[in-house]
């Protein structure tokens, strides 16, 4: 490359930027693009197929560079940053046109995954989390914020060398940018997971940078208020600072928005890991990584923004105070009482945008009037959704009318100041609305009249001197500008400057036609500059509301996951479950909230469920695969949250004692990069689980120590069965087909047996779904292969073999035969084919009227095997 001397102004400047921000893609404005050159050139072309030519910049050869317009420059920058690039916004900071020289650039914001505000990228159901992960040994400061909402929040906890807590905190946080300090940035455990479980964008901070922001956090002025709360914690305290000043450095902005920080424990909330959240399909569907099909996507019938981000956050922080809990409980049924009501405050809320957000917006500099439009139509509402819980039973929600403000008086100053129809601009006029402004008015009325008001000047200057033929016109050369004929120039007044004589006429100005000449020339760019002072007095009016409109914000947004809680219990038959400090979870006829869902027109098949610290404190279930037992477990796990998280449940009645952390081993998987079969990971998730469990914990555990040898396998989950019934005491469900273990009822204490009830007809099973008393000795394994669709060949063999083995023989093998079969002709098929054949006969032998819809749907299954393969 040339020396810098011998590039040109631009170019030096340009390399400065990018040497400031090496790790950004800068966005260069030149005119009305922003250009990228060299490496950020090439990298943009290739990740947004744009087209890479050149340019010369005082260079041997041209540089490389790519650019994209100004106006659409958001949807390039988002599809970046979604990538997990930051852009380095370098803009220009004064006007061309007063310029002396190069125009002045500056980098106006950083924009990362975590710091974006384009509505397109933003889901409208979650938080945009950047976090911070602070680590000393095993100690862990944690502080999470949400740029577009104003949010944030700190924790610490110790860990364990898994980190396990860690982990489970950042699933349920699920931050899209994540700021490592130096000691967590050299866990593998970490790294490993933000990038295989999260696609979190990663950010390693250097040493100095945690520590010196560590000592600024308390010195901002929106946290002034807030620096006794804030600083309790070494951890907490610098992983704020740290979090903060990042912020702050790439917005380019104090924040405001973000005065305040909530300081949590996991003490205060039921835990949940990684695994559980994922197990239990909290927020999405295992097979498909998507939300329907989860308990969010059963409990989600939000209508806002925040009220889903609030939603959100209650089921994955289920509460740990049964008062608490029961004050939410308390809101649903007030909400579920009165339906008309509930109705209409849904029908309100649909009217609220996401507030929270758009207040971002002003405070950042990115609002415009649309903006404002948004808020005058949620302001309009609150009025109705005060009066609609103004009177009710439920103090829950008395607090949160007195949290809302009206916001009577700002939404009124919006009305009237902007106009409906708006352009996305607001440096180009025609936000302010029409009638709120004199000199908008006339500015409008000269830009639109300017005909007209030539007109009057023309007609008041005939009546004042005389002159009958006096004309008022304009040129490009000299404007506007007054024309007499040379018979009237004795009645022309003495206050008409003249302009150019030609020879049968003179052309003259005067001070009132010079002050319109200058109005209607300037009109347009007056009008823009004028309507863009009032929209920035209108902005400062918010920006004193911003407080009491966050408060406000937050209300409706509880507001409205408690709706939506009531609505989803109200259409699906949910009752208030008794949730207290005992040790009992008492279930009657208790139902999967998913499940059922899917089987929307069909019975779901109700269970009972009674577990506790004492006689009850071990369930082993035993019965086929496909009958139902991980259905069953998850069920009792999916109502405990429900209940804990203050929602109504589906079944007949429940109590809960209040559970402490929720542990899963269901399902088989393997960890191939981090080398660990099948069996080690469940064997590392079983000791976590051993190792973390309390007597107020619910521990599923499902087929543990299938993924090795029999006796091992029988060996491990005997063991496990005997140290979490006799040494933990927690309520545990362990599924198993280990037939073995049902002998333990009669040996351990609080240890009971239950299995799937099985109807069989021959060779045939029936799945009842039903939940009893008593172990069973049958896996039925075979009888679901052929369910699944295993060719009967196959079967067949496996019963000969089966038996072989049951009456301890030795297991004959048969060679493969190497005769040719004889060809066949292949069968053709008609609506009679089965006449006479044995799916025939038992159709004829079935009696319709006694059969369940479960049998109903099993014995169509098998028939239809049975007649694929006649």
């Amino acid at each position: 490359m040339a020396s810098k001397d011998e590039l040109t102004p631009m170019m030096r400047h340009y390399l400065s930027v990018k040497e400031q921000h090496p790790d950004c893609i800068v966005f260069y404005r030149l005119g009305d693009f922003y250009e990228m050159f060299f490496d950020d050139a090439r990298l943009v072309s290739r990740e947004l197929e744009l087209t890479l030519t050149g340019r010369s910049c005082g260079l041997p050869e041209r540089a490389p560079m790519c650019g994209v317009p100004f106006h659409a420059a958001d949807t390039y920058i988002s599809r970046l940053t979604s990538r997990g690039y930051k852009v380095a916004i370098c803009e220009q900071v004064e006007d061309p046109k007063d310029a002396k020289g190069m125009v002045r650039r500056d980098v106006v914001r950083i924009v990362t995954p975590g710091t974006t505000m384009d509505d397109a990228v933003l889901s409208r159901r979650i938080s945009n989390y950047t976090s911070m992960v602070y680590v000393l040994g095993y100690e862990v400061g944690i502080a999470s914020a949400d740029v577009s909402t104003g949010e944030l929040i700190a924790t610490v906890f110790s860990d364990d060398p898994c980190f396990s807590a860690l982990t489970g905190e950042l699933k349920r946080l699920a931050p899209i940018e994540i700021l490592l300090s130096p000691e967590a940035a050299n866990i593998p455990t970490i790294v490993a997971f933000i990038k295989n479980s999260l696609s979190a964008s990663i950010t390693m901070l250097e040493p100095y940078e945690v520590e010196r922001r560590r000592t600024q956090v308390l010195l901002f002025t929106h946290f002034l208020e807030a620096s006794d709360k804030l600083d309790k914690n070494y951890m907490t305290t610098t992983a704020i600072g740290a979090l903060m000043q990042y912020l702050i450095d790439t917005q380019k902005s104090p924040l405001y928005h973000i005065a305040d920080g909530t300081l949590y424990q996991a003490a205060q909330f039921l835990e949940l890991d990684e695994t559980a959240i994922r197990n239990l399909e909290l927020l999405e569907n295992i097979t498909e990584k998507k939300k329907h099909g989860s308990l969010l996507w059963v409990l989600d019938r939000t209508k806002t923004n925040g009220g889903g981000r609030a939603l959100k956050k209650w089921l994955t922080r289920p509460l740990l105070n049964p008062v608490a809990i029961t004050r939410r409980q308390s809101a649903i049924a007030a909400l579920i009482e009165s339906p008309m009501k509930l109705d209409e405050i849904r029908e309100n809320l649909a009217q609220i945008r996401d507030i929270e957000r758009i207040m971002t917006k002003f405070v950042l500099g990115s609002g415009n009037a649309r903006d404002f439009n948004s808020l005058k139509a949620s302001f309009a509402v609150i009025p109705a959704l005060k009066s609609s819980i103004s009177d009710t039973s439920s103090s829950y929600l008395s607090e949160l009318n007195e949290q809302m403000d009206d916001l009577i008086t700002l939404h009124d100053r919006i009305a009237a100041t902007i106009a409906d129809e708006v352009p996305m601009s607001i440096k180009e006029g025609g936000i302010i609305r029409d009638g709120f402004d004199e000199q908008v008015d006339r500015f409008r009325y000269i830009q639109k009249n300017s005909g007209d008001l030539l007109a009057q000047i023309e007609g008041r200057e005939r009546a004042r001197t005389g002159i009958k033929n006096l004309r008022v016109t304009y040129n490009k050369v000299f404007g506007y500008f007054i024309e007499v004929t040379k018979s009237y120039l004795d009645k022309v007044p003495a206050d008409y400057i003249r302009k150019q004589t030609l020879t049968g006429c003179e052309r003259f100005i005067t001070e009132e036609l010079k002050k319109v000449e200058d109005e209607v020339y300037t009109a347009t760019e007056k009008l823009a500059m004028y309507e863009y002072k009032l929209f920035m007095a209108l902005v400062d009016d918010l920006m004193e509301k911003l407080v009491d409109i966050q408060k406000t914000a937050l209300a409706i947004d509880a507001l409205d996951a408690l709706a939506s809680l009531a609505i989803v219990a109200l259409k699906n038959n949910y009752v208030c479950p008794t949730v207290d400090n005992s040790t009992v979870i008492s279930i009657q006829d208790g139902r999967h909230p998913v499940v059922e869902k899917f089987l929307e027109g069909s019975l779901f098949v109700a269970n009972n469920a009674l577990l506790d610290t004492d006689e009850n404190r071990m369930a082993v279930i035993t019965g086929p695969n496909m009958a139902g037992k991980s259905t069953y477990m998850r069920q009792i796990a999916l109502l405990t949250i429900m209940a804990q998280m203050g929602s109504f449940i589906p079944a007949k009645s429940a109590t809960f004692g209040i559970v402490d952390r929720i542990f899963t081993r269901v399902g088989a998987s393997d960890d191939l990069v981090g080398g660990k079969s099948t069996f080690a990971v469940e064997m590392t998730e079983v000791a976590r689980i051993l190792n973390n469990a309390t007597g107020k914990s619910l521990v599923l555990l499902d087929e543990i120590g299938r993924g090795t040898s029999t006796f091992d396998g029988l060996a491990i989950a005997w063991s496990v069965v005997e140290y979490c019934s006799q040494k933990i005491k927690a309520k545990t469900l362990f599924a198993t087909h280990y037939h073995e273990l049902t002998a333990l009822e009669d040996k351990l204490p609080g240890v009971h047996n239950f299995s799937i009830a099985v109807k069989t007809r021959g060779d045939d099973i029936t799945f009842l779904r039903k939940i009893i008393p008593g172990g069973t000795d049958r896996s039925y394994g075979i009888e679901v292969a052929k369910l699944s669709g295993v060719t009967d060949s196959v079967i067949r063999r496996a019963k000969e073999i089966l038996s072989e083995i049951e009456n301890g023989g030795t297991v004959s093998v048969k060679a493969k035969s190497t005769a040719k079969p004889a060809p066949q002709e292949e069968p053709q098929m008609s609506l009679f084919s089965f006449a006479g054949s044995e799916v025939l006969d038992e159709l004829k032998k079935l009696d319709v009227t006694t059969l369940s819809p479960i049998e109903a749907m099993n014995v169509l299954y098998q028939l239809q095997q049975k007649a694929k393969n006649e």
